[in-house]
């Protein structure tokens, strides 16, 4: 919902609302833009880059377009409240010192001509004319107070001005250019006699400047920084949002810090080549969201004995194929060599990689992008289930008892945080997936292959994947006998690109967690290892990070802002930790398990001293040791 005092944000020149043929809806009465949603943001953005392509003109984006939107409403707003508040019938008196000093007819002509070049919607659509219109009188809604439409007409030409003088506006003049209008000299000349005005009227704001200066102040601040204004304004201009003057404090807070995060989201994928073009690699920092207290597990007498061989499957059956010259397709015709060969260098676990039926999407993806020899992602997955093509439980079983009588404990990967974006889950419990009802992004678009293999629901993957010039943040699942319509979130740890080929589990939902904990205690029944792929993303502190943000802390996930969360909220949502409580569930229910967390980000003590894990598995700490071994072989 849009503030009920504020009716106005930026100026669009008739000619460019001809050019863009932008919808009636997006308009106030003033015949300025109104925002009223990041849809109608998105919308506007859309149409005007066409324009500015055929000018050959930069392209804006939906979080620029926003802020400058935001930045021009409360500007409005500030105007409002000075005349609330301090002098409410200022711009009748400035309209009277301006008749007085150049003439009425000067200051109708002036008045005219703005009217013409940014028609309000009645003039736009030939409702009345422009004379009509600047003898009309309205009452405003919140005061009472009768006011003319040339006062109104008067306080957009200060804001046209204060627009086309903000540098972070630059990339939208064109919207408002005032070029036409300043070949009138007195468009200059009353905007000198306006400043000087108000420098003789009540000051205003936490430093006590006049009217004119105070919009002035995030300018001066950041001149070319739309979301430092943007800052400035929610730390120095608290005064404009008490309840009275528009939708309070917590309102104008959520849509400022949303401002903010949309840009942060903006930016974050793009390169800064301040440091020889190096990404910046530091941990992200979310110490506020831990709670840490000392509560290990305590090992079973076998676990500090275990020494882990990785195999990931589908490349060990093929090595082994050409080594023994004969086709080793499934874990029951795995040599017994082999198994004698792991115990005499000391192994006491396999950890098998790829052992679950995996996503049928994943693979068409990497067929369709050119590899047609690929198989599925190990970590898209369709269900826990062994796969066929391995020979299924009967199979697995079959090794495992030959394991075991080597003294060998198996071992499994989970891929707790997503599944695949065809998964069985993806079919028959959408409501367990980040998800939303809208496509995010009017570009996107989903004109490609059906993904899904069952008749159930269709699944596509957004185009420019395949293109390879946009990477979208979710997928479209359509249920074949409804039409109903999702768009659901790709798996995604907010330092790079999505995972394209999963589907990212909602952890806020206390049914998904659950879901999930039945999983993980299925596998651990089956499986006396268990290792937790990506488990530092369901941490609590970063489940918030990259998916319920907290307002003016988002930024790592593309529109994930609109979904912003207080702490408190949060909380509310999850107030454990889930991997506290996996661990929990699992010492009850199987003991005899051994859990393993692969761990990112210096998470490494979080995850054995107060989560409880038995032992992390930390990828950063052995690419560390890759590149050292890489530089010391480079060596003289």
């Amino acid at each position: 919902m849009k503030n009920l005092y504020s009716y106005n944000e930026f100026h669009v020149s008739k000619a460019v609302r001809d050019a863009c043929s932008f919808p009636e809806q997006l308009f106030a009465s003033s015949g300025n833009v109104i925002l009223a949603n990041i849809r109608a943001v998105r919308e506007f953005e859309q149409r005007f880059n066409k324009y500015l392509v055929s000018k050959n003109q930069t392209q804006i984006s939906s979080g620029t377009l926003n802020a400058m939107g935001l930045l021009d409403e409360i500007f409005h707003l500030a105007c409002y409240v000075y005349r609330r508040h301090k002098m409410p019938n200022v711009f009748a008196d400035l309209l009277d010192d301006l008749q007085a000093s150049f003439g009425a007819d000067k200051i109708d002509e002036l008045l005219t001509e703005f009217t013409k070049e940014f028609p309000p919607t009645a003039v736009y659509k030939g409702e009345c004319t422009i004379q009509d219109f600047l003898n009309t009188q309205m009452t405003e809604k919140k005061t009472g107070r009768v006011r003319t439409n040339r006062e109104q007409t008067l306080e957009e030409l200060i804001m046209l001005h204060l627009a086309n003088e903000n540098p972070a506006f630059k990339p939208f003049k064109i919207l408002f250019d005032d070029t036409n209008l300043s070949k009138n000299e007195l468009y200059e000349k009353t905007w000198s006699k306006i400043k000087g005005f108000f420098k003789g009227k009540p000051y205003f704001g936490t430093f006590g400047h006049d009217l004119i200066t105070f919009l002035k102040e995030p300018v001066a601040y950041a001149p070319d920084n739309l979301q430092q204004q943007l800052d400035y304004v929610r730390v120095h201009w608290a005064e404009l949002f008490i309840p009275g003057d528009g939708e309070g404090e917590d309102y104008w807070l959520k849509r400022l810090f949303g401002g903010m995060d949309l840009l942060s989201e903006e930016w974050k994928p793009e390169w800064h080549p301040t440091n020889g073009g190096s990404a910046d690699m530091s941990p992200p920092n979310y110490d506020y969201l831990m709670r840490e207290y000392e509560r290990f597990s305590d090992d079973k007498e076998w676990m500090p004995r275990v020494v882990l061989m990785a195999k990931t499957v589908l490349v060990w059956l093929f090595q082994l194929s050409k080594k023994y010259n004969r086709p080793i397709n499934r874990l029951d015709q795995i040599p017994d060599e082999e198994l004698d060969l792991l115990r005499d260098r000391g192994f006491t676990g396999l950890w098998l990689i790829g052992l679950w039926e995996r996503s049928q999407a994943s693979r068409t993806i990497k067929q369709i992008c050119g590899n047609p020899e690929a198989a599925a992602s190990a970590y898209s997955l369709d269900d826990y289930e062994i796969a066929q093509n391995l020979g299924g439980w009967d199979a697995l079983g079959n090794l495992r008892t030959r394991l075991w009588q080597r003294g060998i404990r198996l071992a499994s990967d989970m891929v707790p945080n997503h599944t695949g974006m065809d998964a069985k889950w993806v079919v028959e419990k959408p409501d367990l997936f980040i998800q939303r009802r809208d496509n995010p992004y009017l570009q996107y678009t989903y004109n490609g292959v059906n993904l899904s293999h069952d008749s159930r629901v269709a699944i596509y993957l957004e185009d420019h994947y395949y293109s390879r010039n946009d990477c979208a943040v979710c997928f479209k699942r359509v249920d074949t006998a409804t039409g109903d319509t999702r768009y659901i979130y790709h798996g995604n740890d907010g330092t790079g690109m999505p995972w394209n080929d999963t589907a990212q589990i909602d952890f806020l939902n206390p049914q998904a967690r659950e879901e999930v904990m039945q999983k993980i205690l299925h596998v651990a029944r089956n499986f006396p290892i268990i290792r937790f792929d990506a488990a530092m993303v369901l941490a609590k502190k970063h489940i918030k990070r990259l998916w319920y943000p907290e307002p003016g802390k988002g930024g790592d996930i593309a529109t994930r802002w609109e979904s912003a969360l207080t702490a408190d909220e949060f909380e509310a949502r999850i107030p454990n930790e889930f991997w506290r409580e996996v661990v929990d569930r699992v010492a009850q229910e199987v003991p005899d398990t051994l859990l393993l967390a692969e761990a990112f980000w210096m998470m490494e003590g979080y995850f054995t001293r107060t989560l409880g894990m038995h032992r992390v598995y930390n990828s950063a700490f052995m690419n560390m040791l890759k590149k050292k071994r890489t530089i010391s072989t480079d060596r003289p």
